[in-house]
């Protein structure tokens, strides 16, 4: 459903499995303390730590596992799961971004598709087909698409409204279909640099790019937050540390460390 990701390995050194005990004597007389020698000590240590990243990625693997499941029912029948549906514009509990798009959020901020994968941002499912479902800016700010993207555009916004003064981007990707033919408004060509939209202007509409024609990615939109760089340029969106959790923004437990299993949908809508 998502884009390939890289699987990322970690390794530690074997620890010795039979250190030498030193004891040394003391009152009692007679009566030995045993000691745990450095090895043995470190050996513990890194083993606490890799049942701790075990656990932690089967946790985050396991969430990924149970929405995707949420994911395939959707798809498969949106009509019968629409109360998971959010309609584009919708303002979920006064927050400032409104909803990009029709759809269903699927797979959220810090969801993992594979060990040591960690996702960026959310992905949004109408249940539709490629090129229907239209894509709107969730707030207002000055859009650029870089000369060779085909189904992406990135949005300053000089002002966080979560903490103003502090400038952020939203990224919005996967608008073209499997052979990047583009879904972006016409009114945003390639190259288009600092063109100013409002909330609710519309970008485009969902597609199933992924760059490589033979492995689609199902129809949706990816919708994320990217930070400044404090130079007034965006940091690599591939990087989750270089995004917010949009949960704040769109008003949604979007954030899979907080919401383990579950769709957020928005209340009172």
């Amino acid at each position: 459903m998502r884009r390939s990701a890289h699987n990322k390995k970690q390794n530690a050194d074997d620890a010795d499995k039979n250190p030498s005990a030193l004891q040394v004597n003391s009152s009692p007389a007679g009566y030995n303390h045993p000691m745990t020698s450095p090895k043995t000590l470190l050996g513990v240590i890194i083993m606490g730590i890799l049942v701790g990243l075990g656990i932690y990625t089967y946790r985050q693997v396991r969430s990924s596992a149970e929405r995707t499941q949420y994911v395939w029912d959707f798809l498969t029948d949106p009509a019968a799961n629409s109360q998971y549906m959010i309609k584009a514009g919708t303002r979920c509990g006064g927050a400032p971004f409104i909803f990009p798009t029709d759809g269903m959020a699927g797979y959220l901020w810090d969801d993992s598709f594979n060990p040591g994968h960690r996702h960026q941002g959310i992905d949004i499912f109408a249940g539709t087909d490629v090129g229907v479902t239209p894509v709107i800016a969730a707030y207002s700010g000055y859009l650029t698409r870089a000369p060779e993207w085909k189904s992406a555009v990135i949005v300053r916004v000089p002002s966080d409204p979560l903490k103003p003064g502090r400038q952020i981007w939203t990224y919005y990707t996967h608008m073209a279909d499997s052979d990047g033919n583009s879904f972006i408004s016409a009114d945003f060509p390639p190259g288009t640099n600092e063109q100013y939209i409002e909330a609710g202007t519309l970008i485009g509409y969902q597609g199933n790019y992924s760059g490589d024609p033979g492995n689609p990615v199902g129809v949706h939109l990816h919708f994320s937050i990217v930070r400044d760089d404090g130079s007034g340029r965006y940091l690599n969106e591939l990087d989750i540390e270089n995004t917010y959790d949009p949960s704040p923004y769109l008003g949604l437990r979007l954030n899979a460390n907080d919401n383990t299993d579950q769709i957020p949908v928005c209340e009172g809508q």
